[in-house]
């Protein structure tokens, strides 16, 4: 544990994860003072989500030299780019540069359990979340997923379990982060925006397992070709599942059994048809999710009750209703072509599709020749419909409408689809151009279907 007491420290973004950081800072006795180059932020609102009295200050727009003279350490929130200026200015002065999961980590106790992946992180987190808290008293679930690591740090004792979703962007900025089992769901091209190289987002992903011990544990995709490479020069136990084939060691689907191999030896965990979860992907997710209970000697007994009652997670491949006949979707949460792809995938009969959003400079491709036959219409909106539309057409793709707002694309949906089709909101792209969020997304597509 660094000592923190007395110390400037700059804690950079004033959402959830600065928010969170500034707590656990102030819990440990620092001077805080949060920063936003965004002159507009909510000064009231920033000081009201801290405790009363809090030894904080506020800066926002330009940070002064002056204030950069004194500091002693900076936490940088997820959402600030490792290679900002000012971040790079910070760094030049010799200050240290900490993401709020290194932070968190250093602060909090008990063990760790973290997830990564391009897809399937929030569900496998969510799932393991539920198998670790039917088993222990003290689980803290946080990281992407909603809650922030930095305030579940706060108040850990040395019998914590925590079930972190850990992102790209949070693994940039660790240095000593070292969970006692990591996995990594699968790594397919995303956030080029931010990363710029395919070989970038590789080498900060991987960082999931960078400062792990010989006797941890590390989940991996047999599948994924970067996976099995990465895998096979690991300091680390490496536990190994597969949606495709036989596996000596580790867990597999084999038609519709998801089984346990050690040795040779096997053991069915469940069928699928126990889950309430639907696609391939998501028998990866509960393979990454056992794999990682069992490496953590949780039984097979015991994760088996938790996998049939488990629910889908909110905004991906979520049911929302039925109306004259036809099905719909949400997977607002598909925000990259490849998650998007698990979306259609899962999907059994015709379908409706409502794609677009916020461009992160991905290609669209693969994702149109995943269709299969399977998608009749394709309504697009937002920022990229014309690039996407354009590589439709390249794909011999043509049956594309347009919408100008998020309820216009339900609109056209509902006139399109026929009893027994499916409209399935899996926009392949982030939520930023349109919404603040996917969820936000996700939601008002709920409430405008549910309002047909």
């Amino acid at each position: 544990m660094t000592e923190l007491k007395d110390k400037n420290i700059l804690v950079f973004g004033t959402g959830i994860s600065g928010i969170g950081a500034a707590k656990l800072l102030l819990d440990r006795e620092a001077h805080v003072i949060l920063y936003d180059g965004n002159t507009k932020t909510d000064r009231e609102k920033v000081f009201a989500a801290l405790p009363e009295g809090a030894d904080a200050r506020l800066i926002l727009g330009d940070l002064p030299e002056e204030t950069v003279d004194e500091l002693s350490l900076v936490i940088l929130s997820p959402g600030v780019p490792c290679d900002l200026p000012l971040v790079l200015h910070l760094k030049e002065k010799g200050i240290p540069v900490w993401g709020e999961v290194e932070l968190a980590f250093r602060c909090g106790k008990g063990d760790v359990l973290a997830i990564t992946g391009t897809n399937g992180k929030t569900t496998t987190t969510s799932l393991l979340g539920e198998i670790m808290k039917s088993v222990y008293p003290e689980v803290h679930v946080v990281g992407n997923i909603g809650f922030s690591y930095t305030d579940a740090a706060r108040s850990m004792t040395d019998q914590a379990v925590t079930v972190a979703e850990i992102s790209s962007f949070q693994l940039e900025t660790t240095e000593t982060f070292s969970p006692r089992v990591s996995a990594i769901t699968n790594i397919t091209p995303d956030h080029l925006n931010r990363h710029h190289t395919m070989e970038e987002y590789i080498r900060v992903k991987e960082l999931i397992a960078a400062h792990q011990r010989p006797d941890d544990t590390c989940v991996l995709n047999y599948e994924d070709e970067e996976l099995r490479r990465f895998g096979q020069d690991l300091p680390v136990k490496v536990t190994w599942f597969s949606s495709r084939q036989r596996l000596e060691n580790g867990l597999f689907l084999d038609g519709d059994r998801i089984v346990i191999a050690k040795d040779g030896q096997e053991e069915v965990l469940c069928r699928v048809d126990e889950l309430n979860l639907l696609g391939t992907h998501n028998y990866e997710n509960v393979m990454t999710a056992a794999g990682m209970a069992l490496a953590y000697h949780v039984t097979p007994e015991q994760i088996r009750p938790v996998l049939r009652s488990f629910q889908a997670v909110e905004h991906r491949i979520e049911y929302v209703t039925e109306k004259n006949g036809v099905v719909y979707y949400n997977d607002s949460k598909g925000t990259n072509p490849d998650a998007a792809i698990k979306g259609i995938q899962a999907m059994n009969r015709p379908t409706v599709l409502i794609g677009g959003g916020y461009d992160k400079a991905s290609s669209y491709e693969e994702w149109i020749n995943s269709f299969d036959g399977k998608v009749k219409v394709l309504v697009l909106m937002g920022q990229t419909r014309n690039k996407i539309a354009e590589a439709a057409h390249r794909c011999g793709f043509d049956s594309i409408l347009f919408a100008e707002s998020l309820e216009e694309a339900v609109r056209i949906s509902a006139r399109e689809a026929q009893p027994g089709d499916a409209v399935l909101l899996s926009p392949a792209c982030a939520s930023w151009d349109m919404f603040p969020n996917y969820e936000t997304r996700g939601r008002e597509f709920k409430d405008l279907v549910r309002a047909l």
